[in-house]
């Protein structure tokens, strides 16, 4: 309907809302079908799950995000230095409102859900961009109406452009930091490696590495040297990983425990 319209009002931030919501049919597919696949069962062949499927659908999601402003850039910057001669403001506005209630209902639905799931937060961000779009046409209708500014709509969709390019780069930062398995935000290993040694029996700590298999899915491994009597060993793993994942919200931790190396506290004379 909006591109119909579009073309019937010759209203360009139309044509870019009309465009943004195709590309997030296809967004809100592919986070479907990965949240499906994030719910596959682990095997030894997949010990880690498929919830990667869904931040591969992420990071999908804002490249298309990406590319969608810089083809709604490039064509509100030319119809900026020509702008029409005539836009039908009464179809252009009306249908944006209508637009705004789909945009508004389907972000409200999804907004629940986007705060551990990096997929649904690329599909909310597609929705929540489209409806602000829908705002932005409006006003540019309105614009066009009451005071002839045929450059409004230009200058809105390059505003829709420039919302929907903020929106991708921190989608697309968070999804290459998980797929490149860097430390996750808010995440200092070194004061893991601090909190680890004030446990007794703990000396040292060596090769610890944090990663995200996804949101709210947060690995450790480390390898200490551990003192004391190796049948208290059990106890202490259980109560790191306890307290692993009650002050650092780590959801596994895999502990590599070695005897600490004895050291020699004097040495006998020879008396000969």
């Amino acid at each position: 309907v909006e591109l119909r319209v579009s073309h019937h009002s010759h209203s360009l931030s139309l044509v870019a809302d009309a465009g943004h919501m195709v590309a997030d049919v296809f967004a809100i597919a592919m986070s479907l079908l990965a949240a499906w696949i994030a719910r596959w069962p682990t095997s030894p062949q997949a010990p880690f799950g498929y919830r990667r499927v869904e931040i591969l659908a992420a990071l999908v999601n804002g490249v298309g995000l990406m590319l969608i402003a810089g083809w709604i850039g490039q064509e509100a910057i030319a119809q900026l230095q020509t702008p029409p001669d005539e836009i039908l403001t009464t179809p252009m506005a009306l249908t944006a409102l209508g637009g705004l209630g789909v945009h508004g209902l389907n972000a409200l639905l999804l907004h629940r859900h986007t705060d551990d799931d990096l997929n649904l937060r690329g599909a909310f961000l597609h929705t929540l961009a489209d409806a602000l779009s829908c705002v932005g046409v409006v006003f540019a209708a309105a614009a066009v109406y009451w005071f002839e500014w045929q450059w409004t709509d230009g200058g809105v969709s390059l505003a829709i452009a420039l919302l929907i390019f903020a929106g991708a780069l921190p989608l697309l930062r968070q999804s290459l930091s998980i797929l490149l398995e860097q430390t996750p935000p808010g995440i200092n290993p070194t004061d893991i490696e601090q909190h680890l040694l004030t446990f007794t029996d703990i000396s040292q700590v060596d090769r610890l590495k944090v990663w995200a298999i996804a949101p709210g899915q947060i690995h450790l491994t480390a390898s200490v040297s551990v003192t004391g009597r190796p049948n208290r060993r059990d106890l202490l793993l259980n109560q790191i990983q306890s307290s692993l994942r009650q002050d650092f919200d780590i959801s596994e931790a895999t502990l590599q425990m070695v005897s600490a190396p004895s050291v020699a506290l004097s040495t006998l004379p020879d008396t000969k």
